[in-house]
């Protein structure tokens, strides 16, 4: 009889210590050794999180409009949502509780240094950018110019990974991610034990990588930057773009 698939972080654990020849047939491994790898099973997931191949799903949160300066994102925030490092993308609403409602995208400033540019940051106006600025344990969402309540704000992150509270937690992920968890894992527990790496399980850990990485690919699709684009209009000295731009 077959054994049941891995649906636990003790099972994967377990699979992960007799894959790296810490455990032999019929041995259980230790109370340390399990709690040991559990942290290094969660370091692992927060930094699979950070990479945007390895998440599988993109949300998307909004938050009306209060001509606020900024809006925070995370536990509690506005935005209530686990913190996340960036934005993917941000648009906004106009129009919200109308038969036809129209979304605008925003401009993604990706640096605190070309937020600061902006001369007048609490202009009440059209609104044209999204900065984020990550802070921890909640970050802050600035969008420029300043949206009153007749906008609705939407930002699109990366789902957050999984994080195990315990060992006994259910694995909900996709199912390939159960073959990376155990590959990697192996890979990570090497070094803790002094053995070398196997050439077949790091072949296997990169082999299980790239699956995911081709499952969750989504590649926008390219568009001129507006720093190479002929415009023509009115400059705008605070905002740092033409009003009535066309491309030539």
């Amino acid at each position: 009889m077959s054994s049941p698939l891995p649906t636990t972080p003790r099972d994967i654990i377990n699979l992960s210590l007799k894959t790296a020849n810490v455990l032999g047939v019929g041995q259980a491994a230790s109370a340390e050794d399990v709690n040991d790898a559990f942290n290094v099973m969660n370091m692992m997931m927060a930094q699979w999180q950070r990479r945007r191949y390895m998440v599988y799903q993109l949300i998307t949160q909004s938050v009306q409009g209060t001509s606020a300066l900024s809006y925070t994102v995370g536990p509690g925030g506005d935005f209530d949502i686990p913190r996340p490092a960036k934005l993917e993308s941000a648009f906004f609403r106009q129009n919200q509780n109308t038969p036809l409602p129209v979304d605008y995208p925003l401009t993604i400033l990706r640096a605190r240094e070309d937020y600061n540019r902006i001369a007048i940051k609490n202009l009440n106006a059209f609104p044209q950018y999204a900065f984020y600025d990550a802070g921890n344990p909640v970050g802050n969402l600035f969008i420029w110019p300043v949206p009153n309540n007749q906008y609705e704000v939407f930002i699109t992150v990366m789902q957050q990974l999984q994080q195990f509270d315990n060992l006994s937690d259910e694995i909900v992920l996709p199912p390939e991610y159960k073959a990376a968890l155990m590959w990697n894992l192996t890979l990570e527990l090497y070094p803790l034990y002094g053995l070398p790496v196997s050439d077949v399980v790091a072949r296997k850990a990169e082999a299980s990588m790239r699956i995911i990485e081709q499952a969750n690919t989504q590649i926008p699709r390219m568009a001129m930057p507006v720093s190479l684009q002929s415009t023509t209009g009115t400059y705008n000295i605070y905002g740092d773009f033409y009003i009535g731009s066309t491309v030539g």
